[in-house]
């Protein structure tokens, strides 16, 4: 058992809690550095903290990752509202299969993921190296096609071959 993962797993526990509390007197930060430190405890004890559950090294990947989903959201949710909003909406649903380019199942299913967060597409199935998707235009599903999506998360999922979590 690594003590750098067990030592991270509490320092992002107690940030976590501090961040959703909202309590910063003596007491709250006590019980909160307590109630951290009693979970890393039965985690430690279950062994369930060990490489695969100590993505630290993801940090800045996870944060330019999460800002530029967080864009391709509210630009599909703005492009969903003007087609809903017109007045005889144009829309031209399709379903196509589209490539995955990622190694792992974990890739596959934050793509997927992602896919779906995105308003106007839904991945309905995988199998093997291909999502199914659903758009709600076919404008959408040349953007997949395009593979900006699937080449970020890709990126984004790069440290998956440093572990042994591959098919």
């Amino acid at each position: 058992m690594n003590k750098t993962h067990t030592f991270n797993l509490f320092i992002v526990l107690f940030i976590t809690w501090l961040i959703f509390s909202g309590f910063f007197s003596p007491f709250f930060i006590i019980a909160g550095a307590l109630s951290c430190a009693f979970a890393v405890y039965i985690a430690h004890r279950m062994d369930v903290v060990d490489h695969e559950s100590h993505y630290f090294h993801l940090t800045m990947r996870t944060l330019g990752y999460w800002v530029w989903i967080a864009k391709e959201i509210i630009l599909s949710s703005l492009a969903v509202t003007r087609i809903v909003w017109q007045a005889k909406p144009i829309i031209s649903p399709a379903i196509a299969w589209i490539p995955a380019n990622q190694k792992s199942d974990v890739g596959k299913a934050v793509y997927a993921n992602s896919i779906t967060l995105t308003p106007g597409t839904v991945c309905i199935d995988v199998k093997d190296d291909m999502l199914e998707v659903h758009t709600l235009t076919h404008a959408g599903l040349d953007d997949l096609n395009k593979g900006e999506m699937g080449n970020r998360v890709r990126n984004f999922i790069t440290a998956e071959d440093h572990y042994d979590i591959q098919k």
